[in-house]
């Protein structure tokens, strides 16, 4: 186990002479501090036994349907059984790996990615190949030719992992035509697809794409 690069990002970010353009960080100005106040009085009078005590490990059923309210909006719907609350994407990425890979593994994700991702890939000891990007995002082209590669080798990854919309830390958003694809691709060697989907909905023009 080694300090991942997200880890050493919010040290530094933490120190109050810096303002990093490196992270997903919010201005704190825009933070509504009395908004913030009335609830958590609101839930201190009405709801306090329920706020503190524990609760089910895959969530509140109003949080899974809060959450559910959001994905229709990317044209999603899937069951409320079918969705697992996380306290972020990390720990999402954590028992998505913790549950499949094995020390050996091959992962597959896109150059460059998300930088909390392949150190969790590695914790679980698992080989992490990646696929270049253009401007169209993943080059599937790329990928199937790694895919090829891998399966004269006798090795198939345990998934793919992709932030295919507004990519972290490129920028770039998978197109269309390679969403498509992409999700051919899959379907036809009956590989597994995960999708980290933090910024779908922040957009400031054009139409939304499809979520994979």
């Amino acid at each position: 186990m080694r300090s991942s690069a997200m880890r050493d990002l919010m040290e530094i970010t933490a120190r109050p002479e810096v303002i990093s353009l490196a992270g997903g960080l919010p201005d704190t100005s825009t933070f509504p501090p009395e908004s913030f106040a009335a609830q958590m009085t609101r839930i201190a009078q009405e709801s306090a036994a329920e706020a503190l005590q524990y609760g089910p490990t895959e969530g509140f059923d109003r949080t899974k349907r809060c959450i559910r309210e959001v994905m229709r909006a990317e044209a999603m719907d899937p069951d409320l059984d079918d969705i697992i609350v996380t306290t972020g994407g990390q720990q999402a990425i954590d028992l998505v790996a913790k549950t499949l890979v094995d020390p050996g593994d091959v992962v597959i994700c896109e150059a460059p990615t998300y930088p909390g991702a392949v150190p969790v890939f590695s914790s679980y000891e698992a080989e992490t190949l990646q696929v270049a990007m253009d401007s169209d995002g993943l080059r599937v082209d790329e990928l199937e030719r790694m895919l090829d590669a891998l399966a004269a080798e006798g090795r198939r990854p345990k998934f793919i992992y992709s932030v295919p919309t507004f990519q972290n830390p490129a920028g770039q958003t998978l197109s269309g035509e390679r969403r498509r694809r992409l999700v051919e691709i899959v379907r036809e060697r009956e590989l597994l697809l995960l999708e980290d989907n933090p910024y779908g909905l922040l957009r400031y023009e054009g139409d939304p794409l499809e979520s994979l």
